[in-house]
């Protein structure tokens, strides 16, 4: 590399190291990584795997011996890392070290190298500590699914039981609790070798999934969507991996509050194991969700469906005026369902309005914490097309854009069926007698008739929840300050219509109305000239609309929306409305053909500052300009190439 290289080089990781460093400053008051206060509270809590029950039995197995095998009465095992070599830390998430409460330049220490990329971890048999770990759960597809024991309550397409899948290539090296924030996580490595669950798989993972995550992960955290977060990504480049063909292995660090999934409880229930199903469900109450007092604390569904919810929780209310204020038939196990449900159905609402897909939403890709996460074949809406799936393997279209909320909804039934015993049991959960043995012959038509209202009640719930929090995230996008029920048909509905006819784009659109001042737009004139900010750069697609009609019917639009706005702001209020809206519009998002083109020059050409500069600007998506290339700024955030719109990808991506 030349010296003129060499120094813009320089230069630019200075311009990311102060920037980063302004903007995440309160991380020079962090924790090194030796003093992050660290705990093993999942293990220490729930069943470990019987064949290695302990630490010191597994670490004195060779590591091949804890490889692919069925697990029962387990919800995990205990698995150290694969040893790496020759390993290369290509990125680090300045936000991720801020939030998990790691000073800054930690990450250049030897001792962080070494715990992300699999050859570090806290336990010693001389002093103990913190031992690593595989999770051990199932996994279902709304494909072809048998009939089940609880009443399926949407008409979607059946399901298909997968059996045991678990971390494959996942292992989770401690939790650890930001001392400033106090907020605990669990921090994992995937690609760090086989496991128990690993199947017939390697327990490894490529860079180019890797880089995906890496950067896809923090990307939803800027944009506030729930997510699994990633703190760095390492290239192991003697690790040769074979998936569509040979690539060099990777491996994410990676935190969420939670790696729980919708799946940890389908295994048990599946293999009739009913205790537990009870530790899963009290762990994830008292552990990971703050509390049974934390949980919702009332509803009332009206005959309209319209719901009144104590959104806040019942914190510091005893236990036994809950039930009692609530009723019998809701206990503590239904609020724990329904406290799933609801954040469930605040993030999918999130990955609409921002036309963000999944791509595989099987039950062991459900966070029972409502995260997005497992980040396979994902994708941003290019072109809004509501059919679309960014999964090539997904050829009835069931993870489409449009059908992700019924979806995830379907998986929350699949945890009621789980949970059903325990929230069909009303005020009996606690009998000792139910607790040892179940069930008694003359009870089970009660419960399940029980159970089915409350799954029933709660998927009313959901939806509620979801319209709720979609119509209060887009009306945020479309720069409104209040909500109106008309606003869902002639705002909302018009404009993902004329989105899908004209075949626009479904981020850019928000983003270029969020710079159009209410003057622009006042005559039919001005909106007819105005309206072609929206077509790509070879014009609009759909099909019979001429120049002139494409024009009219974005006019049209502009038209209610001006009128909308001036009803929630003044005049003289225009440019902080336009603020607000730059504010929730991102100007950049990691689109799939930007991060192929990130993984070519990352793999292929030896490009590292590439990777650096697009996860600044994941962790920036509002600027209006990043401090680096322009021409590059501006290419990644411009008109998606005309070829590479709605790109589709496999599992292993």
């Amino acid at each position: 590399m030349s010296f003129r290289n060499n120094l813009h080089r320089s230069r630019t990781l200075l311009r990311l190291g102060q920037m980063a460093s302004h903007r995440f400053s309160s991380s020079t008051i962090g924790s090194s990584l030796a003093d992050l206060p660290k705990s093993g509270v999942f293990t220490a809590k729930l069943p470990p795997d019987p064949a290695f029950e302990t630490p010191e039995s597994s670490h004195q197995a060779p590591r091949e011996t804890l490889g692919p095998r069925l697990v029962k009465g387990a919800l995990y095992t205990f698995v150290r890392p694969e040893p790496t070599e020759a390993t290369e830390l290509l990125g680090v998430s300045p936000k991720a070290m801020n939030d998990l409460g790691l000073k800054s330049g930690e990450e250049r220490t030897s001792e962080f190298e070494a715990l992300v990329s699999g050859n570090r971890f806290y336990w010693t048999q001389e002093n103990g500590g913190i031992y690593p770990w595989a999770q051990c759960y199932g996994g279902e597809s709304s494909l072809c699914r048998a009939t089940r024991s609880f009443l399926v309550l949407l008409t979607v397409a059946s399901g298909s039981w997968a059996g045991q899948l678990g971390d494959g290539r996942a292992i989770s090296l401690f939790e650890c609790t930001n001392p400033n924030t106090h907020v605990r996580y669990e921090l994992q490595l995937k690609g760090a070798g086989r496991t128990p669950y690993s199947r017939f798989a390697d327990g490894k993972a490529v860079l180019r999934s890797s880089i995906r995550e890496y950067v896809v992960s923090e990307a939803l955290s800027a944009l506030g969507v729930p997510t699994t977060r990633a703190l760095s990504i390492t290239l192991l480049p003697k690790s040769k991996v074979l998936r569509e063909r040979m690539e060099p292995g990777a491996i994410v660090a990676r935190y969420a509050e939670s790696w729980l999934r919708i799946g940890t409880f389908d295994l048990p229930h599946a293999r009739g194991d009913r205790d537990t199903v009870r530790k899963l469900a009290s762990f994830a109450a008292e552990e990971v969700l703050h509390g049974w007092e934390a949980l919702p604390a009332t509803v009332s569904l009206g005959k309209d469906d319209s719901l009144d919810v104590v959104d806040s929780p019942a914190r510091g209310v005893p236990w036994d005026q809950i039930q009692k204020h609530q009723g019998v038939d809701e206990n503590r196990f239904a609020r724990l369902y329904r406290e799933i449900a609801r954040r469930n159905a605040k993030t999918v609402a999130a990955w609409q309005t921002y036309g963000f897909m999944n791509g595989v939403l099987n039950t062991d890709n459900t966070s029972i914490y409502g995260l997005s996460l497992d980040y396979g074949p994902f994708a941003f809406m290019d072109n809004f097309d509501p059919q679309y799936t960014p999964n090539h393997d997904d050829h009835l279209l069931r993870y489409s854009y449009k059908n992700q909320p019924t979806i995830v909804w379907w998986n929350l039934v699949r945890l009621g069926e789980s949970l059903g015993e325990l929230i069909g049991a009303g005020d009996k959960v606690d009998d000792q007698i139910f607790v040892k043995e179940g069930l008694a012959e003359d009870s089970v038509q009660a419960v399940v008739e029980r159970a089915e209202a409350i799954i029933e009640r709660t998927g009313k719930e959901f939806r509620i929840v979801f319209l709720n929090e979609y119509k209060r995230l887009m009306s945020k996008r479309l720069g409104l300050k209040s909500r109106k029920e008309s606003d869902f048909q002639d705002l909302f509905s018009e404009l993902l219509d004329t989105l899908e006819a004209l075949e626009l784009d479904f981020n850019h659109f928000f983003r270029r109305l969020s710079h159009i001042p209410l003057t622009a737009i006042e005559t039919r004139d001005q909106r007819m000239n105005i309206a072609p900010v929206f077509f790509h750069e070879e014009g609009f697609g759909g099909i019979g609309y001429t120049d002139e009609t494409a024009k009219e019917r974005i006019g049209n639009w502009l038209d209610s929306w001006r009128v909308r706005i001036l009803e929630d702001w003044q005049p003289d209020q225009d440019q902080e409305r336009q603020k607000a809206m730059k504010a929730v519009n991102p100007k950049f998002l990691p689109r799939g053909w930007i991060l192929d083109e990130v993984i070519d020059r990352v793999e292929r050409r030896g490009d590292r500052e590439i990777l650096k500069n697009v996860m600044h600007m994941a962790l920036n998506p509002f600027e209006d300009s990043w401090d680096l290339n322009k021409e590059e700024e501006e290419r990644f955030c411009g008109d998606v190439p005309r070829f590479q719109r709605a790109m589709m990808c496999s599992c292993s991506s």
